[in-house]
């Protein structure tokens, strides 16, 4: 029997950048959009609150785009500050690049395995599937999910008992499927 694990996000992640105020590393998302015209001209930011002191950062989703370009529904999302948008733009390599950041997804997610009703079980066969593109180890993930350490997850997979498609060192954003042995 399959066992279906969900990893979904509980709320933005930490946005990793140095404030110009107070030198701290740390900023908080909260959905909220900054779009201001000049003619016909767009210029649209998500702006950032330092978890430190307060201060205002932008990060910038684009730089004077021809107001016809930008669809009115994407225009709506900006005004009605959907923190949907905000969380797909975070989640956007273009824009971390533009803007020099990285995310800390630390606390910010969950994992749902639908019950322990499968650990007792001789054989567990778990598909893991990402709500979010969220760099997570799988080897967190199983002990998590399973109630083990990671120390025993890292024996299991080093005793064989515990096999996968994919590489289980490092971090993982998509999709994957293992098998423990016990």
């Amino acid at each position: 029997m399959l066992n279906d694990w969900v990893v979904a996000p509980t709320c933005l992640p930490t946005v990793l950048r140095r404030c110009h105020a107070c030198a701290s590393e740390r900023f908080r998302a909260n959905g909220k959009f900054r779009v201001n015209a000049n003619h016909k001209l767009l210029d649209a930011w998500l702006l950032v609150l330092c978890t430190a002191c307060g201060d205002t950062a932008k990060l910038t989703v684009w730089e004077r785009m021809h107001v016809r370009s930008v669809r009115p529904e994407l225009l709506d999302r900006l005004h009605g500050n959907d923190p949907g948008l905000a969380a797909e733009l975070l989640q956007d390599p273009a824009v971390r690049r533009r803007n020099r950041i990285a995310l800390d997804w630390d606390g910010a997610w969950r994992l749902d395995t639908g019950g322990s009703g499968h650990l007792d079980h001789e054989v567990i066969d778990v598909s893991v599937r990402f709500a979010a593109p969220i760099p997570v180890r799988p080897v967190r993930l199983i002990a998590e999910g399973c109630g083990l350490s990671r120390a025993q997850v890292e024996r299991l997979i080093t005793e064989g008992k515990l096999v996968s498609a994919v590489r289980l060192s490092g971090r993982l954003t998509g999709d994957f499927t293992f098998t423990l042995k016990r």
